[in-house]
């Protein structure tokens, strides 16, 4: 993932770490940690910047270059996500423990996705993107 981008984003647009941070409701220790690469931006957080900023999911993630994008679904739904997750297990002939040995975590983990129950971790979503050439942001729903 690209942790310069959340960076770059901030400096283009004049902003301080401590607006960003208000403007997604976190502390700006927290918002710090994601934009030094030190922790991953979870991707509810991940999805108010890109609607803020008005770029993709697929550029700030480092997927590529494009980098504005009108999202026309602006709110995660975990459900639907879930439903795509299922959907790219699926069409690549994989099993819940498959897809949960890729992702280095548990078959359970990956149901809980598939149903909806949990929002995916932005750093699996982005191994499971790189790896099956998808859009986050079309795994999201953005679009």
């Amino acid at each position: 993932m690209d942790d310069n981008k959340l960076y770059d984003l901030r400096e283009y647009n004049d902003l301080y770490q401590k607006d960003i941070s208000k403007i997604i409701g976190v502390k700006q220790q927290t918002y710090s940690m994601w934009e030094r690469g030190i922790k991953i931006i979870p991707l509810k957080h991940l999805n108010t910047l890109c609607n803020y900023y008005k770029v993709s999911m697929d550029y700030v993630v480092g997927l590529t270059n494009n980098k504005y994008f009108e999202s026309s679904n602006k709110t995660l739904d975990k459900k639907l996500i879930g439903k795509n997750i299922k959907s790219i297990r699926r069409k690549n002939n994989l099993t819940i423990r498959d897809l949960a040995d890729f992702l280095n975590t548990t078959p359970s983990t990956i149901s809980y996705y598939e149903n909806g129950k949990t929002l995916i971790l932005t750093a699996f979503a982005y191994q499971l993107c790189k790896n099956y050439k998808l859009s986050v942001d079309e795994l999201c729903n953005r679009k």
